[in-house]
């Protein structure tokens, strides 16, 4: 795009008016003018959009699954399509009397909020609003978020994701947000708040479009543009999510005149209801919309459709008449009170395939299923059917506290074990959990956010419940898996995730805990001596806990040496693996700890350093020092603010290794032993051991002052 000088007039010929604290977005693209092909290549691979949030996603890999069934849910959606088609003004000839008028008018809301319980068909509305106004052009982007999803159930990506979408729609937004992109390069890194990526990323560049006469004039003729954002309760950044409500409102408080409808649907969380109910928003309540007709039509329709395809219910058709009879049907209806997601999974359970476990046929399962009063009874049904099978706990333990969703083949590689063992449990789970076709493609997911919340709510799922220590397993999994350098789905969830996990468990515990649990723990040993991981996360847990918590750091230093030795003196070939392989950690932004060091400590650590040294040593590892900042047995110096010179020993926690911790503790111990040496007083006094990282080339550790005895 050829550059060429801009001239930007504002407020021109204004008068009687004032600018109170504001910020002024000056964008200088040209609407006349569109990305060239490379250019718009190039701006998508900046923003690096989440490709399965939009309405257009593939919903059996990307749920959420739902779409309005034929005939259904019409006066809901005709009442959105009423509000999104609503005129702001009359259109008159003149675009300064469409600004005035806009201005002084009442106008009608621009933000249109959805809200219902749990499973009564959110979803499935969002994307029939989604379809209808994609298909006369003034859909401009849909985002579905979905727990547990990745970066598509958080903001992330949000507004990049968006964005992407409204340079599809409008095309002419293309130049202002690509030159968006080249002035602030911190739009696509998280590093700039959601509040400013959305103004410069998406709703300025729509402004500065949409007020151009030509362009303006053709969106009054059609009718205001739309963005539809579902499920955003399910968003796991609270703090995000109120941002962008407060951002949207303020947005539209400044530009009231731009053509633009925000279509929400969510479930009716604090912090999304104390913000939406206010002037500006209109409140559609789906409950309001009693649905039993449309849940009798998908129903009668899908049995119809199973009656033809199956040959068991056929054969029972030709001696015993209909079915399901009529009398079925309607104390069906009567259960189902309402809930689409209740309907949907009932019917799924009634129509699943016999197993071997499970002989019974749709006509023995029909009666079952009316005496399920709820979501919770259906799945801990559903559930049963499979809680027999080998590795069933950790299969749905780990389906449920993932955080990105991985196909059959990921989940057995995680867990270490084969994917026919894998897909033995999810078939028998299918009413309630998308199961791929393949084991290699698509992803394993839960049919609804509700199976989610019934299986980490103790109360509701009993022996179901999956206990949030689980993630400590996940964690020891993909640490042990992300040693092992593979290029699989697996492979790079471990690499990305193992220290989330440890975090997400370490959470759940006070500090001190830790270390009684890692006495007792009972991890399955997959792959690594369950040690080597021990030692490993024990010392990430130096940066992660606060220290000055009393003995905590010693603790930590002691249980982690008895580690260290148990890791390298165990048989298992993969201690080599830990020794050479280094893993990098997602450390907090600049911490400073210290560590009381007394000679108790020194006597544990000394002991176990030696003892590891003589199993290292007899495995005859050449380390070569150039992946390392560290070098073993070796202290650097750097002057002080007092003009003396203090040691310390630099650690890269970005390729940090087992022989790392080996090296560190070794030099722990004699750079104590050295200090003491200098100040030669008996009893040995405690030292101060210190951790820092504050942006520098690694983790220093140095014995920078002295305790008082």
């Amino acid at each position: 795009m050829a550059d060429s000088q801009k001239h930007v007039e504002i407020l021109t010929g204004a008068h009687h008016f004032q600018i109170d604290q504001q910020i002024i977005n000056i964008l200088t693209g040209d609407s006349n003018q569109n990305l060239s092909s490379r250019e718009l290549q190039d701006l998508i691979f900046q923003l690096d959009p989440i490709l399965d949030a939009s309405h257009t996603r593939d919903r059996s890999k990307s749920p959420p699954n739902s779409a309005c069934f034929p005939g259904t849910r019409e006066a809901a959606i005709k009442e959105i399509t009423d509000w999104a088609n609503r005129r702001q003004v009359a259109h008159p000839k003149s675009f300064t009397l469409y600004f005035a008028l806009a201005n002084t008018m009442g106008q009608p809301s621009q933000i249109y909020w959805l809200h219902g319980f749990a499973g009564c068909g959110k979803s499935s509305i969002s994307l029939k609003v989604a379809e209808i106004f994609a298909g006369s052009g003034r859909l401009l982007a849909s985002y579905f978020f979905f727990h547990g999803a990745g970066d598509r159930s958080t903001m992330n990506r949000f507004a990049a994701t968006l964005a992407r979408q409204l340079v599809a729609a409008l095309p002419a937004t293309g130049p202002f947000i690509s030159e968006a992109v080249k002035k602030t390069p911190g739009l696509l890194t998280g590093h700039l708040p959601l509040s400013i990526q959305l103004d410069s990323l998406l709703l300025i560049p729509l402004w500065s479009v949409t007020s151009d006469e030509s362009v303006l004039k053709q969106t009054l003729a059609k009718g205001p543009f739309l963005i539809v954002i579902d499920g955003l309760d399910e968003c796991e950044d609270k703090r995000g999510v109120e941002e962008f409500i407060d951002y949207m409102l303020d947005f539209f408080k400044r530009y009231p005149t731009i053509p633009l409808r925000v279509f929400i649907a969510s479930r009716v969380e604090q912090h999304i209801r104390e913000r939406l109910e206010t002037n500006g928003v209109q409140f559609g309540n789906l409950n309001s919309h009693w649905p039993g007709k449309d849940i009798n039509t998908f129903l009668q329709a899908s049995f119809q459709a199973v009656v033809k395809r199956d040959r068991v219910i056929r054969a029972y058709v030709r001696v015993n008449g209909e079915w399901p009879t009529q009398s079925h049907m309607d104390k069906l209806i009567d259960h189902i009170g309402g809930s689409f997601v209740l309907a949907s999974t009932l019917y799924n359970f009634i129509v699943q395939p016999a197993t071997e476990d499970d002989p019974t046929t749709p006509m023995d399962r029909l009666p079952l299923a009316l005496t399920m009063n709820s979501l919770d009874s259906l799945y801990s049904q559903t559930l049963a059917r499979s809680q027999h099978l080998l590795h069933f706990r950790d299969i749905v333990s780990t389906i449920v506290l993932l955080e990105e969703s991985l196909p059959i083949i990921g989940i057995a590689d995680l867990l270490g074990i084969a994917a026919y063992k894998v897909v033995s449990v999810l078939l028998k789970l299918q009413a309630i959990i998308h199961v791929p076709e393949t084991d290699e493609e698509g992803k394993v997911t839960l049919c609804h956010t509700s199976l989610q919340n019934f299986l980490i709510t103790e109360s509701r799922s009993g022996a179901f419940f999956v206990q949030p220590s689980f993630h400590l397993h996940l964690s020891y999994y993909s640490f042990s898996l992300a040693l092992e350098n593979g290029n699989g789905p697996a492979e790079a969830y471990a690499a990305q995730h193992f220290d989330g996990h440890w975090d997400t468990f370490t959470g759940l515990i006070e500090p001190l805990e830790l270390i009684e649990i890692i006495k007792g723990h009972s991890l399955r040993v997959v792959r690594l001596p369950c040690e080597a991981f021990m030692c490993s996360m024990l010392f990430y847990s130096l940066f992660l806990f606060d220290l000055s918590i009393p003995n905590l750091g010693s603790c930590l230093l002691t249980e982690l040496s008895k580690q260290l030795v148990l890791a390298v003196e165990c048989p298992n070939p993969r201690a080599r693996l830990w020794l050479e392989t280094g893993l990098y950690y997602d450390l907090r932004d600049g911490f400073m700890d210290e560590v009381e060091f007394t000679e108790g400590l020194f006597e544990t650590l000394q002991r176990d350093v030696r003892r590891a040294s003589s199993a290292i040593d007899a495995m005859e590892i050449n380390f070569s020092d150039d992946r390392r900042l560290s070098r073993p047995w070796q202290s650097q110096s750097r002057s002080s603010s007092r003009g003396t010179e203090r040691d310390y020993y630099v650690i890269n926690p970005r390729t940090l290794c087992g022989r790392d911790i080996f090296d560190a503790l070794n030099w722990i111990v004699a750079q104590a032993q050295f200090k003491w040496e200098i100040l030669g007083d008996t009893p040995r006094p405690p030292l101060e051991l210190s951790f820092s990282w504050l942006f520098g080339p690694g983790i220093i550790l140095s014995f920078d002052k002295i305790r008082e005895p």
